[in-house]
């Protein structure tokens, strides 16, 4: 049948011998349809090659039928480093069979929370989920107390509200790591933590640090940023301060790989005479030399949950509490 230009909603309703009212039921997902006419109309629409117009139908259901994910981190972090990848991934595959488009929205500088918080109040998403987050200004308040469904991929810092929160649990991964290189006859044990305005770099270092205490070990720290610049630039003043260690546990796989070029350069052997520890482990922790010993935590299935958490929400579940995923040591030639 030839049916010139865009079909229309009513050509859709003559084809399937029912009312416009009803094909704009079924295209808008109403359950209150019979399901020999959601047949006949999905038949109808197949046939035209029928497009809904999703301007107009956010218009009737004030759904856009996109969520976004937030991520208050430079582009250069975003596309470098596999966690980012990991969390897309688990968050597509959720998305997948849904109508829902996924809205990537990098924030590359704090002057621009003024404009993500406009967009997320426009209208132009359902929801969104919020990765990587730091604990700077008041932005993480107001995301959490927008009118729109949030969940975040760890608890904010400094939000008084309840949020929903997904995340591993950072200060038991951390003590494992610790406590593997001390098993292992490590007693100068250094840290390169992450940032200390995220909820990842506070926990492990609050893990290295509770075990060190117990342990009656003094501590050696050194600031680095989750970031592979980061983590050389600490670790090059890790091992200036701390020429004798024999032992170090960094906050992340990216840091780490770092870490083990720099002590390669210093004449360090690894692990004779420094045994390293990452956290994540990323696809990075099978390409170095030595292979990397690291804490697992479960990526895809933290956005693939943060999705779920979002789809619910939007639904019109009421989820604020969070939840916390086991981490697990993966031994290999570094430690």
């Amino acid at each position: 049948m030839d049916h010139p230009g865009s079909p229309t909603l009513e050509q859709v309703a003559a084809l399937a011998g029912v009312s416009r009212a009803t094909v704009s039921r079924v295209v808008n997902g109403s359950p209150k349809v019979l399901p020999e006419t959601v047949a006949a109309v999905e038949r109808a629409i197949g046939e035209l090659g029928y497009v809904p117009n999703r301007a107009a139908r956010a218009l009737v259901t004030r759904k856009t039928d996109s969520v976004a994910i937030v991520v208050p981190e430079p582009d250069s972090r975003v596309f470098s480093d596999p966690f980012f990848a990991g969390i897309l991934r688990g968050v597509s595959r959720t998305l997948a069979p849904t109508s829902s488009q996924l809205v990537l929205l990098i924030e590359p500088a704090e002057a621009d929370d003024q404009r993500l918080l406009r967009y997320l109040r426009g209208g132009h998403v359902d929801g969104a989920i919020i990765v990587s987050h730091h604990g700077r200004d008041n932005v993480l308040q107001e995301l959490a107390q927008l009118p729109l469904p949030i969940v975040f991929s760890a608890r904010p810092i400094g939000v008084d509200v309840p949020v929903a929160s997904v995340d591993v649990d950072n200060v038991a991964g951390a003590r494992t790591a610790v406590e593997h290189l001390l098993s292992i006859g490590r007693r100068k044990l250094g840290t390169i933590t992450g940032p200390l305005d995220m909820t990842a770099g506070l926990d492990r270092l609050t893990g290295y640090q509770d075990v060190m205490k117990k342990a009656k070990l003094p501590e050696a720290i050194a600031f680095g940023d989750f970031t592979a610049d980061g983590g050389e630039q600490a670790a090059i003043r890790l091992l200036d301060d701390h020429a004798d260690l024999d032992g170090l546990f960094v906050a992340s796989d990216l840091m780490a790989t770092a870490a083990l070029r720099v002590l390669s350069q210093r004449g360090r052997r690894v692990p004779d005479d420094v045994a390293v520890v990452g956290f994540d482990d990323s696809v990075l922790a099978t390409t170095t030399t030595p292979r990397l010993t690291t804490v697992r935590q479960p990526v895809e299935k933290l956005g693939a949950r943060l999705a779920e958490i979002l789809l619910a929400k939007i639904g019109g579940t009421k989820l604020t509490s969070p939840e916390i995923y086991d981490t697990e040591l993966i031994v290999r030639d570094s430690a």
